[in-house]
């Protein structure tokens, strides 16, 4: 056998070969670094190598969530969190669409409003929770008109990208089909604009739950920041490792559920490859 057959066939098998990460089925893929993280900290923590309160075992952490949610104290927590996440996602991503919409296709409204509305992006928001408190005070109004805050852009800037990012040729056969007016919103720019639209959505969710957080260390006796608050003051901090677990599995349910609806909405699209 030659030399360079020689080299073929070996590339060929090593191709061929199967690796190990092929064994395991593919949904469990994206929990073999949590598993061995997780298993690697057990092992640390259970043989005392770190300390109780600097660092908790997962057991313990799973104990004290089987016992919170016994009580049925979790489960307050977590539905009047996503009450607000939610009501605050809703307030801003409804805005910053409609928004969005309407700067996207006129230009007096962009020559108008967009250089107010991209000044007010670079405020960071933590900057107005004093003003939020002075003028609504410490109520469910202030926490929700927060979240809704930092809910807004996110939604209003990709909705604006994604309709100004139309291609010109969809143009000219929608000219050819002769669109009208109205049926080229409706079939031609908001379809293209679609995928910026979802992008913008699954931002605006994870920027929701993370104001939440803030909105509930702000004077406020239910909710899972609350909760997460209380557990420090106290130095519980098996109690704050179960906030912050509740907070990445709520947010990323809410992300597959934005990824599900763009699995089923830009199906027909050549270019997505969900």
């Amino acid at each position: 056998m030659s030399r360079s057959a020689w080299k073929v066939k070996s590339v060929t098998a090593s191709e061929e070969a199967p690796d190990w990460l092929s064994r395991i089925p593919k949904p469990l893929h994206g929990w073999i670094l949590p598993v061995v993280l997780i298993a690697i900290w057990q092992f640390v923590s259970g043989m005392g190598y770190v300390s109780e309160t600097f660092l908790p075992a997962p057991s313990v952490i799973a104990k004290s969530f089987f016992t919170l949610a016994a009580s049925g104290e979790l489960f307050q927590h977590i539905a009047i969190s996503m009450y607000r996440a939610m009501l605050g996602f809703l307030l801003g991503g409804t805005l910053g669409l409609l928004l969005g919409l309407a700067v996207g296709f006129g230009k007096l409204a962009e020559k108008t409003l967009d250089p107010s509305l991209q000044m007010l992006r670079t405020v960071p928001l933590l900057a107005v929770i004093p003003l939020f408190i002075l003028w609504f005070g410490y109520g469910e109004f202030s926490k929700v008109l927060l979240i809704g805050l930092g809910a807004f852009f996110p939604v209003y800037v990709n909705t604006f990208l994604g309709i100004r990012g139309t291609d010109a040729k969809l143009y000219e056969v929608s000219r050819i089909f002769q669109y009208t007016k109205l049926q080229q919103v409706t079939k031609l720019i908001i379809p293209s604009a679609l995928p910026n639209i979802l992008l913008g959505v699954r931002l605006s969710l994870g920027v929701s739950w993370l104001l939440l957080v803030v909105a509930e260390m702000m004077a406020t006796n239910r909710g899972v920041g609350y909760m997460i608050q209380d557990a420090r003051v106290y130095s519980e901090t098996e109690i704050v490792f179960v906030g912050i677990v509740l907070f990445a599995l709520v947010g990323k349910l809410s992300d597959s559920a934005v990824r599900l609806l763009e699995a089923r909405w830009l199906l027909w699209r050549d270019t997505y490859r969900g």
